[in-house]
């Protein structure tokens, strides 16, 4: 199927994609040779330097710290979630006491850094370490779920929102019954994807004191010796948030298949418009 984007790519540009690829897996092979040569010249990759994980006392403090950063990142997400619909509807009120706020705060949410909001809630309010990470982290995404929210419901055809007000319901009645639930649906997969994001985001509480998997890292390398296992230690981390981020990101393409698909009644009424057309 020809995209109507752009010129299918002729020999030359294949071929030209093709080196292009090579040379980048090349450069790419070469850095990670390079890295691991320098490991070993400082000793990194000695196996006595991995053998604190034959302790469980170790892996019970790491999934510790993953368990805080999976319930937080949990809270935050439910709450962005939320916190986005509520975004959403006000930046679409037709009241401009009402969308012209909305929208310069969530211009302000937006273009504030997280590590920022993180460390002005935690020194503004009493909350402790835990709420500040999750308060600023849901305020955070959940402006940027709210745009794409927003940019979802502006995205279907005006007849939506038509046949709703032919039928008698009021504009937020629309808004929520008929437009939003078909924005949601669209945008779903851009949601998740956000929430790989907030995942990442929880390493920052560990600048607000917040014990995550960071901190029990840190503290961990410094009992045992960081020079000696710093290293080890880090790399088991970065093994942990990418399975974790790997999971989510799974189920944002899953989402991304499923919204792709025909639904089966559709897709047996195409059918049978075709073995008709064909008798």
């Amino acid at each position: 199927m020809t995209s109507v984007l752009y010129d299918v790519p002729g020999p030359r540009a294949r071929r030209r994609s093709r080196i292009l690829s090579v040379v980048t897996g090349l450069v790419v092979a070469g850095v990670l040779v390079f890295a691991i040569l320098q490991l070993a010249q400082a000793g990194q990759l000695e196996a006595e330097r991995w053998l604190i994980f034959n302790d469980p006392l170790i892996w019970q403090a790491l999934l510790r710290g993953l368990w805080i950063v999976v319930q937080s990142a949990i809270t935050a997400a439910v709450l962005a979630i939320l916190l986005g619909v509520v975004f959403a509807l006000l930046r679409q009120s037709e009241l401009r006491v009402v969308r012209i706020p909305t929208t310069i705060v969530l211009e302000f949410f937006r273009g504030m850094p997280v590590l920022l909001m993180m460390l002005f809630i935690y020194l503004i309010f009493p909350i402790g370490a835990y709420w500040s990470v999750v308060a600023a982290l849901t305020v955070y995404n959940g402006a940027i779920i709210g745009e794409a929210l927003r940019s979802g419901m502006l995205a279907l055809p005006k007849g939506q929102r038509e046949a709703g007000l032919a039928i008698g319901l009021r504009p937020l009645q629309n808004r929520l019954l008929i437009e939003f639930p078909q924005a949601f649906r669209n945008m779903l997969p851009i949601i998740v994807a956000q929430l790989v994001v907030l995942i990442k985001d929880t390493a920052l509480g560990t600048v607000v004191g917040q014990v995550g998997l960071v901190k029990e890292g840190e503290l961990l390398a410094e009992y045992l010796g960081r020079s000696q296992h710093y290293f080890p230690l880090f790399v088991v981390m970065v093994a942990m948030y990418l399975l974790l981020n790997f999971a989510v990101s799974a189920l944002a393409r899953f989402l991304a298949r499923r919204r792709n698909q025909p639904a089966p009644a559709l897709a047996m009424a195409k059918d049978a418009g075709m073995g008709g057309g064909a008798a």
